[in-house]
């Protein structure tokens, strides 16, 4: 959940680096972070040690892991496919996203 805001900062930088109004895919980006935000309540705890638990709730957390993964999948794609195409002048906020997107 602490991640949300980060990505309403990406999906703005990279629409006033290209000077664009909306990002490609506006309404998958917002099914996505809605999706983002409920299976974060329900895998609030996929980052605690497996060590200990039973094989039921380690496969319940691996299996959230991985479902979380899809609409965050669906933003990163998408941020990218907003970029393609654009004029990339490298302002120091085009190489902070470029990081962003490289690293995450």
């Amino acid at each position: 959940i602490l991640i949300l805001p980060a990505f309403g900062i990406i999906s703005h930088a990279i629409m006033n680096c290209f000077y664009l109004t909306q990002s490609f895919g506006a309404d998958g980006m917002i099914f996505a972070i809605n999706s983002i935000a409920m299976l974060g309540c329900v895998v609030w705890a996929h980052h605690m040690f497996t060590a200990g638990l039973d094989s039921d709730s380690r496969s319940y957390f691996t299996m959230a892991t991985m479902v979380i993964a899809v609409p965050t999948g669906i933003k990163v794609f998408t941020w990218m496919q907003t970029m393609n195409g654009g004029l990339m002048y490298l302002h120091p906020i085009l190489l902070w996203i470029c990081g962003f997107l490289f690293l995450f």
